[in-house]
């Protein structure tokens, strides 16, 4: 079975991007198992010198649920014009392991705000590429969601947002196949 893993950028539980992911992988097709990383804000600081075989037990299991997944889905907010340092500090943790290397990722930048977040999907754009990952260019989309599209539920009920948001998806589907 192909298999999807969801990353959300932020420590925020009821962030515009974790809704944006969960909305996401409802879209995804049958035959593709997806799965969310929720440990970001329990990962320790990078630290060069921790990364041995007996690193902390949230990086081995980061670095677990990224090998097992057939592609990965990114969806982080901008702070301060660039990458949380929350989500870098995952991304950091992820070079070293070779665990993204030639796997097919993608990203949806729902950022509504006048920079559209550019500087956090550039700087994303970046990282992937020190990491080796297979970036599939239909699978990265800026979709602009507000809050008001998030309905009670934490999902986006907006058909024309769905079906962006099942494009990507599927572009990053076929892209396991």
């Amino acid at each position: 079975m192909r298999s999807l893993l969801l990353i959300c950028g932020s420590v925020r539980p009821g962030s515009t991007n974790a809704a944006v992911l969960r909305t996401a992988g409802l879209l995804a097709a049958e035959d593709v198992a997806v799965t969310s990383y929720d440990e970001l804000a329990s990962l320790p600081h990078f630290n060069p010198d921790d990364d041995t075989d007996s690193r902390p037990a949230a990086v081995v299991r980061l670095r677990a649920q990224l090998a097992e997944a057939g592609a990965l889905l990114f969806c982080t907010p901008e702070y301060a014009g660039a990458l949380p340092g929350s989500f870098k500090n995952l991304l950091d943790w992820s070079v070293g392991g070779g665990e993204m290397s030639g796997k097919p990722v993608g990203w949806i930048n729902c950022s509504w705000g006048p920079t559209g977040a550019a500087g956090a999907y550039a700087e994303l754009r970046t990282v992937l590429t020190y990491t080796d990952s297979v970036i599939v260019e239909p699978g990265c989309a800026q979709v602009p969601v507000t809050r008001a599209d998030v309905g009670a539920d934490g999902l986006v009920h907006d058909p024309a947002i769905r079906a962006r948001l099942a494009d990507v998806v599927t572009a990053l589907a076929a892209a396991l196949s």
